[in-house]
């Protein structure tokens, strides 16, 4: 029988804490949280990697780095309403569920959408609700957030999901330039954004978030 706990324990060690993800509820929720329970039931087996795993063509669930270090950006407070785009099968949910106050995760699939819930739910994770919508529009009927992470690389950020933004409040995005990904952490002073670059990672554009190029004659 696989130990997924030990593998748990082992991704943390090896994968998270390295890279300088040091806040002790962000290592807390990794330690606690099944991964191998939000993955496609065939990659169980894979959930550990180190990379990011396919949940569908053209969507991953971010390698354990990647992922650690974003929420660790955001350095979520335990009154904090999070907004969370791409949420595949609802782990980065259940991640930051046990960090946040509440959360609403957006899922434009609708098969991960409704796995999403069914999982949250199989793990007693009742501060979560899945909303199956486009992943470019967010949630705004539920806003505003404090927080808001994406999950996929993006090109462009539309406005729509910045206005869901509280002032005051943290944004943590992964942005493609040419063939690099930065990862990008934001604050809302005065009612834009304010960026500075974080680290790189990669990942696959999310539907909705390509940059609209225009034609040349």
């Amino acid at each position: 029988m696989t130990d997924f706990a030990q593998r748990r324990t082992m991704m943390v060690d090896t994968q998270v804490r390295p890279n300088d993800v040091t806040s002790y509820p962000v290592i807390e929720a990794m330690l606690n949280v099944p991964r191998e329970q939000f993955v496609p039931d065939s990659r169980r087996d894979v959930a550990y990697a180190g990379e990011n795993l396919e949940l569908a063509p053209g969507r991953v669930l971010l390698e354990p780095r990647t992922l650690g270090k974003m929420i660790d950006i955001l350095d979520l407070q335990n009154s904090d309403l999070v907004l969370d785009i791409g949420s595949g099968f609802g782990y980065s949910a259940a991640i930051i569920a046990r960090i946040a106050e509440a959360v609403v995760a957006v899922e434009d699939d609708p098969e991960m959408a409704t796995q999403a819930e069914a999982r949250l739910a199989a793990q007693d994770v009742f501060n979560v609700a899945v909303v199956q919508d486009a992943l470019n529009e967010g949630c705004a009927s539920q806003g505003p957030y404090d927080a808001i992470l994406i999950e996929g690389a993006i090109e462009d950020m539309p406005a729509a999901i910045t206005d869901q933004l509280n002032e005051g409040g943290r944004i943590v995005a992964l942005f493609r330039e040419g063939h690099l990904g930065v990862v990008k952490f934001g604050r809302k002073l005065d009612g834009r954004i304010n960026w500075r670059s974080a680290f790189h990672a990669d990942a696959p554009v999310l539907s909705g978030f390509v940059q609209q190029r225009g034609f040349i004659l």
